[in-house]
């Protein structure tokens, strides 16, 4: 199963292997030339790289300079490049090139840098349509043939909360949680760190992407809603104290809710159902089929906005000591001042996520 991504020097990265072969082919001797003199200077990439080969690279930097096009110049400016995105064919299906995109503007949103940008040739259409999704736009084509797709805080689409990604919109106004065994998490939102994490498992391929698909068994199947923001609640399953070790570790936002079945009336056939799930879902086909026989079944698609890092998980105890933990987790619901208390409380910096 793939990992996900690392970081590696260039050095360490063989420039021989068959993935490079298309960069070599697109811009010849140069990236070799380019490739070379970014491992002399020891710089650094993530990749995903195993005993098969690499598959799947990302560089990115800094630059302050002006954008030439065909037609006009941008101006000269602070932005992040994403100098070098490329993904293996071979893991097609792996939802990986999700995943990358998503890590790249996650750095970029850590930067507080105004834009982010990169370029690519038209024959890429899969890789275009994906930026288009999370929401990057031409900005204009390079003398040699290559598209430039940018994205800025300035005017970020809050049409999608894929076009928004990582940010939340401001005006959102339901908050709730999402309770998810610790088993379960921990395949699933794999960039969550909890102190207590399991690792004595193979990572999912729906660990991969940044669309994450939860399948529950609730009361009802009315408390959720298309564009909520929920928190990820990990429930600890293990021996010792939960207070301490049930947390809060992630938050998302819901993209698209499908009831599946609904006081023991079925929505869907068994055949749609499995379909559906596709490879978002953590859970194996007898899991999926034992899930179906439930009263209430519903499916939430959502997009993994942020996770906290290992230490700032929000406990049981630091919620219920703030009364933010009066009911069942699938029953409750917060104010936007609720979330931003619970968000602060993990250390989120609530203006660089939740922006207009």
């Amino acid at each position: 199963m793939l990992e996900k991504l690392k970081q590696f020097n260039f050095s360490d990265i063989n420039l021989d292997d068959c993935f490079f072969d298309s960069l070599k082919a697109d811009y010849g001797p140069q990236f070799i030339e380019w490739y070379t003199r970014k491992a002399t200077e020891g710089a650094k990439a993530l990749a995903v790289v195993d005993n098969r080969g690499v598959h799947a690279f990302l560089y990115m930097k800094r630059e302050n300079e002006e954008i030439a096009t065909k037609d006009i110049v941008l101006p000269k400016a602070e932005r992040v490049k994403i100098g070098t995105l490329k993904l293996d064919s071979t893991v097609e299906g792996q939802r990986l090139g999700e995943g990358v995109i998503g890590v790249a503007l996650w750095k970029w949103q850590l930067s507080k840098i105004r834009e982010v940008y990169l370029t690519v040739f038209p024959k890429q259409i899969t890789l275009i349509s994906m930026l288009e999704k999370f929401g990057f736009k031409q900005v204009g084509i390079k003398e040699n043939g290559e598209l430039i797709l940018m994205k800025s805080r300035d005017n970020i689409d809050f049409s999608s909360p894929y076009k928004s990604f990582p940010f939340i919109y401001k005006k959102a106004n339901r908050f709730g949680l999402i309770p998810i065994k610790d088993i379960f998490h921990d395949k699933l939102f794999t960039y969550s760190e909890s102190f207590y994490k399991l690792s004595d498992f193979k990572e999912a391929i729906a660990g991969n992407g940044i669309t994450k698909v939860y399948i529950g068994c609730p009361y009802t199947c009315t408390q959720y809603s298309e564009g909520q923001v929920v928190g990820i609640y990990r429930i600890y399953t293990g021996n010792g104290s939960k207070g301490n070790r049930s947390a809060i570790t992630s938050f998302c936002t819901i993209t698209k809710i499908t009831i599946v079945k609904s006081d023991n009336k079925e929505n869907m056939s068994f055949d749609e159902y499995m379909k559906m799930a596709g490879n978002k879902t953590i859970f194996e086909s007898s899991e999926l089929r034992s899930i179906y026989k439930s009263r209430n079944v519903i499916m939430i698609e959502m997009v993994y906005n942020t996770f906290l890092p290992k230490g700032k998980n929000i406990t049981y105890w630091q919620l219920k000591n703030n009364q933010l933990f009066e009911d069942h987790p699938y029953n409750i619901e917060y104010t936007a001042e609720q979330m931003k208390s619970i968000m602060k409380m993990g250390g989120v910096d609530i203006e660089n996520i939740i922006i207009d």
